[in-house]
């Protein structure tokens, strides 16, 4: 898992949280941590195409109800990919194809609360 965020002293508590999910989440190919308004606070990658995909995905899982998703998983031959709405946050997640939905999601709402609690506001400085 090269791509993964490892958390340093010096990173913001976006970067803290997309650690903690790495570390947590051994079949984690990548992930990001968004705001409510879609900004990009952490990402294991490229953050502008981490925050289309995500933005995208969840305007077409809200298309299907009238309600917002608070979470979504899609699964295919190659991988998993999972959105997690919490408290004016995001998580999105792409693992391994076999990755225990329970477990993965549990771990995202997990960093989202403890960034919640950081001070995250889900909303971009």
């Amino acid at each position: 898992m090269a791509d993964a965020a490892t958390a340093t002293s010096t990173d913001s508590p976006a970067e803290a949280a997309l650690a903690f999910l790495s570390e947590m989440s051994p079949d984690l190919r990548g992930a990001a941590i968004l705001a409510g308004d879609g900004a990009v606070l952490a990402a294991s990658g490229e953050a502008d195409a981490w925050g289309g995909a995500a933005r995208d995905l969840l305007a077409a899982a809200d298309a299907a109800d009238p309600e917002p998703a608070e979470q979504v998983h899609v699964g295919s031959e190659s991988g998993e990919v999972f959105a997690l709405r919490h408290r004016g946050l995001v998580a999105v997640a792409v693992t391994e194809r076999f990755a225990l939905a329970s477990l993965m999601l549990f771990d995202m709402r997990q960093a989202l609360r403890d960034l919640a609690l950081a001070g995250g506001s889900g909303e971009a400085s």
